[in-house]
C-alpha cells in the first residue's frame, strides 16, 4: 500500500507536534507514532523550559550558562540564536494552550536549576512536559490538515538506494523521499511517500539497564539516519540524569527533577552527610555531568546502591505545592519527602548528539528536517544545560517548519518507489533471541559505557556488541518484519555508534570521561 502526503512527521513529542502545527497550515501532514500520540519523553519531562523572561536576566547570562556547561563544545553561533528566539516560542507554547505556573502577582514562577545564574525555568508544578504534551497534542488532533497514524513504527528512510542507486555518507547528494511503516495493527509494510520528511523520535535511553526514558526510546530516528548515509555526531554525549528514584520493581525510573535541587534538596550520604561540595564549589547545584559523576564515585566508594536527595529542609507547603506527583510517587513506596530522605541513583537521561543538523534544521540528506533530542544541532556540546532541551526542539521545529515552508514548492514526490519486499523471510517464533540480546546489549552499555569509561571497557563493549550485531542480522533477513526485532536493531545500531565515537574521543571532556584520559 502506497500513501502520497506533503509533509511525513515521524514522532509526536514537542518537536514533532509543534513542526506539525506550523507546516499543516499550509499543507497535508500524516504524523506517525509507534504508540499513541502521547506516550513520548516530552510528556514524562518534570522540571521545564529554559527562557530569559525575567528583567533580572539576560541573553548574555543564558549564553554563558550553557558555554560553560556544555564544556567549551557548543558552537556559539547556535547557542546565541536559541537563547534569542526562545522568548518568542514561549509564547507558541502558551498560545497553544501550555498553562505555566504564576506566583501571587501574577508573574510566571521561575525556578532555577544547575547550572543556571538566574531563575529562568518556565514550569508547570513537577510535569511540564505532560502539560506541554497535553496541550500540544489537544490541537494537533483537532487539526483538519493533520491525520495522525498511531501505532505505526517507522522502519526505514526510503532514498535512491531503494532504486538500485549507490549512496555515500560522505559524497552527499542523497535524498529522502518518505518512508517505509510497518502498520503495528496489520502488521503490513506501508510505503509513505512525501516531499518533505521530518525525524522527530526522541531519545536512545533505553539501550542502558536505568533510564528515565519512555520505554520505547530506542534511537530509531538516529538510526535510520545512519542506514541511509546521514552523518551522525557527539553520540559519546550521554546525559544521566544524577537523580532518578532508586525503585529496583521499576522501568522507566521515575525521575527526582533537578528543580527540587533548585529548590534546596541537598544531595548527602547514607549517614546522611552532604557530600557534593568535595566535588564542585556548586555543590548539589554543580551542572549534572558533575554530579552524575560525584553520586557514581560515592557509590562505587562505599559499596551502595544509592544516596539520599534530603528535602526535608525545604517547607511542607511549598514541598506538597510544587512538587505534587514527586510526593505522591514516594509516598507509593513509603517515602515521606517531609520526613524521610529520597533514595536516588544516576539514570540514562538525554543524548547531546544524535542526527548533524545545521542551522537550517537540515540533515545531511535533502528533503529530510529534524530536531529534538535525536539531533545534535551544536546547542549542547559536551553536556546539556537543564530544561534546555524542550526550548532547542521547539526552536528547531520552527526552524524546520520555516525552511520547509519555503523550499516544499520546489520539490516533487518520487512517484517509482518499490514497495517493501519481504519475500523469503517467516515469522520468528523464537522471540526470546530478541528479548535476550536486548538484556545483553543493555548490560554491555550499562557496564562498560555508562558514567565512567576506559578504553579497556569501550574495546570489551566492542566486541561483545559485533557478536549481538551478527546475530540480530541474521535473524532479520530471514524474519518477517516486527516492531521488536526493528527496535533491537536501531539500538545496536546507536550502541555502535557511541563507542566508535567514545573511542575517537581522546580525552575526557563533559559527560564523556574516560579513565585513561582524565
Amino acid at each position: 500500500m502506497k500513501k502520497e502526503i506533503d509533509i511525513l512527521v515521524i514522532g509526536s513529542g514537542i518537536a514533532g507536534l509543534s513542526y506539525a502545527l506550523k507546516v499543516a497550515e499550509k499543507h497535508k501532514v500524516i504524523l506517525i507514532t509507534k504508540t499513541t500520540i502521547d506516550q513520548t519523553n516530552t510528556s514524562l519531562a518534570q522540571g521545564g523550559v529554559a527562557a530569559v523572561i525575567d528583567k533580572l536576566d539576560s541573553y548574555e547570562k543564558h549564553i554563558q550558562d550553557t558555554l560553560i556547561a556544555g564544556a567549551g563544545l557548543c558552537e556559539k553561533d547556535v547557542v546565541e540564536m536559541v537563547v534569542k528566539k526562545a522568548p518568542k516560542l514561549i509564547d507558541d507554547l502558551i498560545n497553544w494552550g501550555t498553562k505555566f505556573d504564576k506566583n501571587s502577582q501574577g508573574n510566571y514562577d521561575l525556578a532555577k536549576e544547575g547550572g543556571h545564574s538566574e531563575h529562568r525555568i518556565l514550569h508547570h508544578k513537577d510535569n511540564t512536559g505532560f502539560e506541554i504534551q497535553r496541550a500540544l497534542s489537544e490541537k494537533v488532533k483537532n487539526h483538519k490538515n493533520i491525520e495522525i497514524y498511531e501505532n505505526y513504527f517507522a522502519i526505514d528512510l526510503i532514498t535512491q538506494h531503494h532504486l538500485g542507486i549507490e549512496v555515500n555518507r560522505h559524497k552527499g547528494g542523497i535524498e529522502c523521499y518518505g518512508s517505509y511503516v510497518l502498520n503495528l495493527k496489520t502488521n503490513k509494510v506501508e510505503t509513505i511517500l512525501s516531499k518533505i520528511t521530518y525525524i522527530a523520535t526522541g531519545g536512545l535511553g533505553n539501550i542502558y539497564q536505568t533510564t528515565t526514558n519512555n520505554e520505547n526510546a530506542t534511537g530509531d530516528g538516529i538510526a535510520m539516519v545512519y542506514r541511509a548515509k546521514g552523518i551522525i555526531e557527539n553520540l559519546e554525549f550521554i546525559q544521566f540524569h544524577p537523580t532518578s528514584l532508586y525503585n529496583l520493581n521499576e522501568r522507566p525510573s521515575f525521575l527526582i527533577t533537578e528543580a527540587l535541587r533548585g529548590f534546596g534538596a541537598v544531595l548527602k550520604t547514607l549517614d546522611c552527610k552532604p557530600f557534593m561540595q568535595n566535588y564542585d564549589k556548586r555543590e548539589s547545584l554543580a551542572p549534572r555531568d558533575i554530579v552524575a559523576r560525584a553520586i557514581d564515585n560515592e557509590m562505587k566508594k562505599n559499596g551502595w546502591d544509592y544516596v539520599y536527595l534530603d528535602a526535608r529542609n525545604i517547607n511542607d507547603k511549598e514541598l506538597l505545592k510544587h512538587f505534587p506527583n514527586i510526593y505522591k510517587k514516594c509516598l507509593s513506596i513509603g517515602i515521606d519527602i517531609t520526613k524521610d530522605c529520597i533514595p536516588v541513583v544516576p539514570a540514562a537521561h538525554y543524548s547531546c548528539g544524535g542526527i548533524k543538523v545545521n542551522k537550517q534544521a537540515q540533515t545531511s540528506i535533502k528533503y529530510l528536517y529534524a530536531s529534538g533530542e535525536a539531533v545534535s544541532t551544536g546547542l549542547h556540546g559536551a553536556n546539556r544545560l537543564a530544561s534546555n532541551s524542550l526550548i532547542e526542539a521547539i526552536v528547531y521545529a520552527d526552524i524546520a517548519a520555516e525552511n520547509t515552508l519555503k523550499n516544499i514548492q520546489k520539490i516533487n514526490i518520487q512517484k517509482n518507489i518499490p514497495d517493501w519486499d519481504n519475500s523469503g523471510t517467516t515469522k520468528t517464533e523464537e522471540m526470546i533471541l530478541i528479548t535476550q540480546n536486548i538484556k545483553e546489549l543493555q548490560q554491555i552499555m550499562s557496564n562498560y559505557v555508562g558514567i565512567v569509561r576506559s578504553n579497556l571497557r569501550l574495546d570489551r563493549a566492542l566486541k561483545r556488541l559485533e557478536i549481538i550485531y551478527n546475530e540480530t542480522e541474521d535473524l532479520y533477513k530471514t524474519s518477517i518484519v516486527s516492531e521488536k526485532i526493528c527496535q533491537l536493531r536501531n539500538a545496536i545500531n546507536v550502541a555502535y555508534l557511541i563507542i566508535k565515537l567514545a573511542k575517537n574521543r581522546k580525552q575526557s571532556i563533559g559527560l564523556h570521561y574516560n579513565i585513561d584520559f582524565s
